[in-house]
């Protein structure tokens, strides 16, 4: 059959997308590649245990430790798994679990305050664990196993006995989590869970046909209905009918010996948890019509309460299909929304709802209400819990018949935190007011703990002051603190704060009344472990988990400290590899950031990380380019600012510019950075600013972007944080989209995209069609598509693969470039 000419070039199209080319050679699909040693150790590296504190059950008990130790890269057999992509949900249609993600491979316990670690038997035959959760009197830990073993695929519930340190698996309960969340929740008694399980019986999975019935419409009538840019997304009818079958879940309260009671009729889940009582079931439901454009989110929701005793269920609200919310910061859906159980109560509802509509750009004196409902749940007796003028944020309840809520406004950055006493008619007294992104003077956020039916609470001390834990950002870098902030007037003052020389971490409260804190502690060459701190300066080493990098020198890290043309102060840590001297000469350079919007010069000068963390070189660090020669300057500050009434990205470009220019006359000054020989990366909207910066720029020899978007005009209703859409700035659209200066790019790109990206906005489209228009206009341009991979990279075999990529565009454009060698580098990258 003869091909037409619009058939034939949809083909070559799709061709393009395992191919890259340089120097003029196309190339196909290749063989999974390594990189140097150097960063193979560094990327094979297992990460150290995760700890998890006990709750403190009777008085007297021991505390336990849950050591959980992670998986390393998964293979890419792993990402070969079946997979559907619905809905926005990812997740293996053979297990009803997660497709993707990282799990633990094996638990133990250790006791406190020196304990040894006590290894937990009878664990399923090469565990893949996920949800590990204590129960609430802490003598028991479930979790869910996943298998994809012939004859027993699923997601199995165990049970851990802590006196005997033994798992037994729970008979004949299948688990469902399509949603990603935890699917059981401990019931406050400790003996039962509250569990979305797969419905006895279900039959087979429904078939995809062949042959279509029909074409697929999608019609508006005059309503507005803006929307962001989706991935896995509905497609058609038979896409709603696989997407309810794996989705639909049967509540049950499960007791330990398998038994189970179902609670209300199966449904499509999205969460169910249990009343601090142990009396009620609170249940949101998604449900039909569906719609293609939106995530499950936006779904048409049924919120319900169920008692547990006899079965009785009240429905709360059933909210419809959000296809109207203005897609902007602070716009919210219309009537009640975010139900929960009160923490502190035994069978509470609260709830929100928007008084402005959800819509920011309404002048009302109330933009939110916080409303209240206890059991028996009658309407008429719902309470107004406070009123709040800026958009609601989030609440802590807490044990001392106070509420903390925390309010934010985004068009001036301004937060409130107020404590809402339970009295009636009691004002609510302000904790704090200031701006959310100015970090110096960040109050940080109540430090939780779990109360005797097993929900997290604030802390209050028996003074009656919350509290605190942040981050504690300085113009020293940041020095963890916990703080306690009264109740009645909102005064301040810490009660610790991260040890000089060392980067400190507040983790929970062992003894809230003692204020025993346990805490993690690193330093540039001590790897994290746990401590006791119970006051003063002594501590008491709990953890001995060995340096994860073993005897490895590891790269030195500078924080570094310089300015912007226009006055911006500006921030970037340099690494450098073990042993060089300044004497050794500047070193070819990789330059690594993420533009950041704000609306002051103050906040965005702000230093932020630690000069005292120990390096982990995670999967998608630029760093490990160290142990190949090259210097490092890693989050290099890009601030994009627009004061007063001024929009950020009106200037985004010259800002850019500016920023990258400083950061390398700041190497350039330290004798470390090699002017001639620096490359520029990023990742997502870091691949975007590398994008740009070779469209505005000659600083760079080479430039390597990954899963970024490049063609804004394929985001049209705003993108990261510009709240415009195109038709309202469509100057600011085309001036930020490299895409549309694709004829200015000269500089060598290396094109990185995950095949099955699921972010928001880049599409593997976007590099598809930047590789094309860079091609047409002769560039010196390479793509490489990762199968299976999603917007972060997880197999072992891609993420070897891309640092190869990298390293040897690197060494051919910039390690080895010589003045005058193929225009701005060297010759083509080696097989």
């Amino acid at each position: 059959m003869k091909m037409s000419s619009a058939s034939f070039a949809r083909a070559l199209v799709f061709s393009a997308l395992l191919v890259a080319t340089f120097s003029g050679a196309a190339r196909g699909q290749e063989k999974y590649q390594v990189p140097p040693k150097g960063i193979v150790d560094l990327v094979d590296v297992t990460p150290t245990p995760s700890v998890t504190l006990s709750p403190a059950g009777k008085p007297g008990a021991t505390r336990w430790l849950l050591l959980q130790q992670i998986s390393g890269l998964p293979p890419i057999s792993d990402l070969a798994q079946p997979e559907l992509r619905l809905a926005g949900l990812r997740f293996n249609p053979k297990t009803n679990g997660p497709s993707r993600g990282r799990y633990s491979t094996g638990l133990s316990l250790q006791s406190l305050p020196d304990g040894k670690e006590i290894p937990i038997t009878g664990l399923p035959p090469s565990p893949k664990i996920r949800f590990a959760t204590w129960s609430p009197d802490a003598t028991k830990i479930a979790f869910a196993n996943i298998s994809d073993a012939t004859g027993d695929a699923g997601l199995s519930l165990w049970i851990v006995d802590v006196a005997t340190a033994k798992a037994q698996r729970v008979p004949g309960v299948l688990l469902n989590a399509v949603f990603g969340t935890a699917p059981c929740e401990w019931i406050s008694d400790s003996t039962r869970l509250l569990c979305q399980t797969i419905p006895t019986g279900r039959r087979a999975a429904p078939v995809r046909g062949e042959v279509p019935e029909g074409p697929i419409v999608q019609e508006n009538l005059g309503r507005v209905t803006p929307g962001a840019t989706f991935e896995d997304l509905l497609k058609d009818a038979t896409d709603e009918t696989i997407f309810d079958y794996y989705a639909t879940s049967q509540v049950a309260v499960v007791s330990l010996d398998g038994s189970t009671k179902n609670v209300g009729k199966p449904g499509v889940i999205a969460k169910a948890s249990a009343s601090p009582d142990a009396n009620y079931a609170l249940i949101t439901e998604k449900h039909r019509p569906y719609t293609y454009l939106l995530p499950y989110p936006m779904f048409p929701e049924r919120t319900s309460v169920t008692n547990l005793a006899i079965g009785e269920t009240k429905e709360l609200n059933d909210r419809p299909l959000q296809d109207s919310v203005p897609n902007m910061h602070d716009a919210e859906v219309a009537g009640p929304r975010d139900y929960e159980w009160r923490s502190d109560a035994p069978a509470t509802l609260s709830w929100v709802e928007a008084a402005d509509g959800g819509d920011p750009r309404k002048d009302v004196p109330v933009r939110d209400t916080i409303y209240t409902l206890a059991a028996p749940f009658t309407s008429a007796s719902a309470a107004k819990l406070v009123e709040l003028p800026l958009r609601f944020e989030g609440v802590t309840w807490t044990d001392a018949h106070t509420t903390l809520v925390d309010e934010r406004r985004w068009k001036d950055r301004k937060r409130i935190i107020l404590a809402v006493a339970d009295t009636p008619g009691a004002k609510p007294v302000t904790m704090f007011e200031g701006s959310f992104e100015d970090r110096y003077n960040d109050p940080g956020t109540p430090f939780m703990q779990d109360n005797a039916a097993g929900k997290s609470v604030g802390l209050v001390t028996k003074d009656g002051a919350a509290v605190f834990r942040g981050n504690g950002a300085s113009p020293k870098g940041d020095v963890p603190f916990v703080a306690v902030r009264s109740l009645t007037n909102g005064t301040t003052h810490k009660v610790w704060e991260s040890a000089a020389g060392a980067y400190e971490l507040p983790l929970v409260a062992v003894d809230p009344a003692k204020m025993q804190l346990l805490i993690r502690r690193e330093t540039p060459t001590e790897s994290p472990n746990y401590f006791l701190w119970s006051g003063g300066t002594q501590k008491t080493q709990v953890t001995k988990f060995p340096n994860p990098y073993g005897n490895s020198p590891l790269p030195v890290k500078q924080v570094l400290k310089y300015t912007r043309a226009d006055g911006v102060e500006l921030s970037a840590n340099l690494y450098v590899p073990p042993g060089y001297k300044k004497e050794d000469g500047p070193l070819p350079t990789l330059i690594e950031a993420y533009p950041a919007e704000f609306k002051t010069r103050a906040s965005a000068g702000q230093i932020t990380g630690s000069p005292y963390e120990f390096v982990f070189l995670y999967p998608g660090s630029p760093v490990p380019f160290v142990a190949t020669g090259y210097a490092v300057m890693e989050n290099a500050s890009i601030p994009i600012i627009g004061e007063g009434s001024a929009e950020p990205n009106d200037t985004y470009v010259e800002q850019l510019v500016a920023s990258a220019k400083a950061a390398i006359d700041e190497g350039v000054r330290l004798g470390v950075v090699d002017r001639n020989r620096v490359a520029v990366m990023g990742h997502s909207y870091g691949a975007f600013m590398t994008v740009n910066l070779l469209a505005h720029s000659d600083f760079f020899k080479a430039g390597i972007a990954r899963s970024g978007a490049y063609n804004r005009t394929l985001t049209p209703f705003g993108f990261q944080n510009e709240d415009r859409t195109y038709w309202q700035a469509p100057a600011v659209y085309n001036a930020m989209s490299p895409f549309m200066h694709a004829d200015q790019i000269k500089t060598p790109l290396l094109l990185i995209h995950g095949e099955a990206d699921n972010n928001s906005g880049t599409f593997p489209i976007q590099s598809e069609r930047l590789f094309a228009a860079l091609k047409g206009q002769g560039a010196t341009v390479r793509f490489v598509l990762l199968p299976l991979e999603a917007h972060g990279y997880a197999a072992r075999e891609s993420v070897l693969d891309m640092f190869w990529e990298m390293n040897r565009w690197m060494d051919a454009y910039v390690k080895n470039w010589k003045p005058g060698a193929n225009g701005a580098g060297a010759s083509k990258p080696a097989k």
